[in-house]
């Protein structure tokens, strides 16, 4: 998939019916992206398609309904040209899998299909050789099979209970489904976890929720911090329908409650 910019004609664009509704500031912007699940961190989102990507702005909406309360969005190309677009579908383009299923052509499918001639003709040949292959397979002697090696697993930790204390970097900032709210969280991942001890353990990757506490201290990615907390073995779940970037591929398996005392170094 290219991120060049397509030519317009490979673009089907939808534009307004009407006269449509444009946000009256900043916060009732993100008041409408949050309603249709999209992320209040960006102001340009991803246009897909199965050739080509490109980013869009949305400049507004249109209502419809008997109460009209439902929405299209309105989309702004780099060409200038407005289309209209379902929120949920604009939506589905931000994940990053979208667009990338495999498309064979029909030409493709015609290469890949031998004729049924050329088949037949070969067939006698081919079983002649695979009875040569397997006499030949006989009279060498078998090899022991190899045994594969056995993964390994990491070793379990022993955690405290009692309040600690901690050194760690910010890694990522995440998303986590919540099956109580039925929406996702805002997360803080760590990395170089470690807790400060007579005998240091160092724990790796954890995590804690963002709370309005946290989000006071304004963190970014790769700060190092100080913080007094206390450690639980819970496994970080994966947001539902988020962003790319909003993912953690690698399995974070402890979860720190309630930081406190939190210093950037």
């Amino acid at each position: 998939m290219t991120t060049e910019a397509p030519q317009s004609e490979q673009i089907q664009y939808l534009p307004p019916k009407n006269e449509y509704e444009t946000f009256r500031d900043e916060a009732h912007f993100k008041e409408k992206l949050k309603e249709w699940g999209l992320s209040t961190a960006k102001k340009e989102f991803w246009y897909k398609d199965h050739r080509f990507q490109q980013p869009v702005l949305i400049k507004g909406y249109e209502t419809y309904g008997n109460t009209a309360e439902f929405n299209t969005v309105i989309i702004e190309f780099q060409d200038g040209k407005l289309s209209s677009i379902h929120p949920a579908f604009l939506k589905e383009m931000q994940q990053a899998s979208f667009g990338k299923e495999s498309l064979i052509t029909p030409l493709e499918e015609k290469d890949s299909k031998e004729p049924a001639a050329n088949k037949a003709r070969d067939t006698k040949g081919e079983d002649v050789k695979d009875k040569q292959a397997v006499k030949k397979e006989e009279a060498k002697p078998s090899k022991p099979a190899e045994q594969k090696p056995k993964k390994t697993k990491a070793a379990k930790l022993e955690l405290p209970v009692d309040k600690v204390h901690f050194t760690a970097n910010v890694k990522q900032f995440a998303m986590t489904y919540n099956p109580f709210n039925e929406e996702n969280d805002e997360v803080v991942v760590f990395e170089n976890v470690i807790i400060v001890q007579e005998e240091p353990l160092e724990v790796g990757l954890s995590w804690c929720s963002h709370s309005k506490t946290l989000k006071k201290f304004e963190l970014a990615l790769g700060d190092m911090l100080e913080f007094d907390g206390k450690i639980v073995a819970k496994k970080l779940a994966k947001g539902k329908d988020v962003e790319e970037e909003f993912i953690v591929e690698e399995p974070v398996l402890y979860k720190i409650n309630n930081p406190s005392k939190l210093v950037k170094k």
